[in-house]
């Protein structure tokens, strides 16, 4: 069954509409999280029909696979989802944590990588699973880089001290954008089959990291001067629209990391344009706005990563490889997470217990599925795709919501946190 684009759209808001209310009636979950085991679920039984030989979960998988999840996300929801979490972030605190957030965000990143690489390949050994050690290194690599999407989600009421939020807030929106690149250049390895000069992969970074910072800052800064000549809340809201899509496409066309432009221009409406270009009117109903945008697409989100189910490679031993290899990247996020900390203790004191909140709360999200889905389409690609499609789903539902008692029990959040997960507010 072929739908257009409008179709499409409307089927997917309105089944989010459903499930969402569906979650407030019955589950009581967050949003995201409800919609999102509620999706799981949906797929599940119609996997389960199929079974049965009703073959409602072939039309299903075919309509999901219409959505074209990667591109969705990589080139539509992404942009949006980043400015909006960047937008309330507060820049001095994350200049008070730079050394933390910029080890964490690369050094974290790249020996992440190599430990879970290292580590699966091991595993899928023992498992009679064939895969390329590069293969598994790729894996390493996008799933290494925490989900900005997913952690900022549940930081919304987690509750957590100022210091500790910082640092895992501005983690998540920078080390996508070092993730992403060791995973294009493993790519190229793989794709083409020559390794890259040291040359090659520094140049990539600074086109990638840097160019995006620079188109980031340069963008905001046009957004920023627009914004302080007029005091009309409708056109500058309109504005940071064009910001955001204007600039998003524009880092597309360059080859340039949309996303580090997004976070940059966020952060820096966010911070000077929020104080400086800005009427009180203006910054209540920006505000607004982007937190209806934020929660209307994470919604979206969500459900799009349940219903991924439908699509995916099922088999015995896949299923076996993805649910083992979940201890596997949570040691390495430990190890990841806890060497660099214990280098920094000279630099920064973290409280007792960082190390573990920063671990269990690094969430994985819909990027690590995206990128899983860039890989040319082969059993390597289902074997990879299947595992971060497990711990995807392990992450946002056990992690997101056990990390909040976890933090309560450290003493690093309020006896009573009113959050129990990602992503609601009520």
């Amino acid at each position: 069954m072929s739908l257009d684009l409008f179709e499409l759209l409307a089927g997917v808001v309105s089944l989010a509409a459903l499930l969402a209310y569906l979650n407030h009636r019955l589950l009581g979950l967050p949003t995201t999280i409800g919609v999102m085991i509620i999706g799981l679920g949906c797929s599940l039984a119609l996997v389960a029909l199929d079974a049965l030989g009703f073959g409602i979960g072939r039309e299903a998988a075919a309509v999901v696979q219409q959505l074209e999840f990667g591109e969705t996300l990589m080139h539509g929801l992404l942009s949006f989802l980043l400015f909006a979490g960047a937008l309330h972030v507060n820049l001095d605190d994350l200049l008070r944590q730079r050394w933390v957030i910029g080890t964490l965000a690369t050094f974290g990143v790249l020996l992440s990588t190599a430990l879970v690489g290292w580590l699966t390949w091991g595993l899928l050994g023992l498992l009679g699973l064939e895969l390329p050690f590069l293969y598994c290194l790729l894996f390493g690599a996008l799933i290494a880089p925490t989900d900005p999407i997913a952690v900022l989600a549940l930081l919304k009421t987690l509750g957590a001290p100022k210091h500790l939020e910082t640092q895992i807030t501005g983690e998540s929106l920078f080390n996508d954008g070092v993730g992403v690149v060791v995973f294009t250049v493993l790519l190229s390895i793989v794709v083409g089959g020559h390794e890259p000069s040291a040359a090659h992969i520094a140049l990539l970074f600074v086109e990638e990291a840097v160019g995006g910072i620079l188109l980031g800052l340069a963008g905001g800064g046009l957004a920023y001067w627009l914004l302080k000549g007029v005091d009309d809340y409708q056109l500058e809201v309109l504005i940071t629209l064009a910001l955001v899509m204007g600039g998003y496409a524009l880092a597309g066309a360059l080859h340039l990391s949309g996303p580090l432009a997004m976070v940059v221009a966020g952060l820096l409406i966010g911070n000077q344009g929020r104080m400086l270009a800005m009427s009180a009117r203006t910054r209540e109903h920006l505000d607004t706005f982007w937190e209806l945008v934020d929660e209307i697409l994470n919604v979206v989100l969500f459900l799009l990563i349940g219903l991924e189910l439908l699509v995916l490679e099922r088999s015995g031993s896949y299923l076996l490889a993805a649910l083992l290899v979940i201890p596997l990247v949570l040691l390495a996020r430990l190890l990841s997470v806890g060497l660099p900390l214990q280098v920094l203790r000279r630099v920064t004191a973290a409280p007792r217990g960082t190390t573990r909140v920063l671990t269990w709360a690094g969430l994985r999200g819909g990027i690590s599925v995206a990128l899983a889905l860039s890989i040319p389409p082969g059993p390597q690609r289902d074997l990879i795709l299947g595992m971060t499609y497990c711990v995807v789903v392990f992450s946002i539902v056990v992690q997101g919501l056990t990390v909040a008692p976890l933090m309560r029990r450290l003493g690093l959040a309020p006896a009573r946190s009113p959050a129990t997960g990602a992503g609601d507010r009520h």
